[in-house]
């Protein structure tokens, strides 16, 4: 995992997951709710990662606990969101 975060120029904090070839998701199973404060964190590491490849694609991987309004800023900026229990 720390590999494709120094590709990507990440922190070795963000958890990082190779879901195809082109396909990057971001992990953030957590407990607590994702509110848009963290979304924006999330659009920023996407950010970051299309700045080194503008061809991959950014997912967002999660629980279900994620406020309405999240869902749409990350829709907005283009970064699908997986569900996982």
């Amino acid at each position: 995992m720390e590999e494709i975060n120094n590709k990507y120029g990440l922190s070795s904090r963000v958890k990082l997951e190779e879901l195809s070839k082109n396909h990057i998701g971001i992990v953030k199973l957590i407990k607590s709710r994702i509110i848009q404060k963290d979304a924006q964190k999330i659009i920023e590491q996407a950010s970051t990662i299309r700045e080194k490849d503008s061809n991959i694609k950014v997912s967002l991987i999660c629980h279900n606990n994620i406020c309405s309004k999240s869902v749409a800023l990350l829709a907005k900026n283009n970064i699908e969101i997986i569900f996982r229990n």
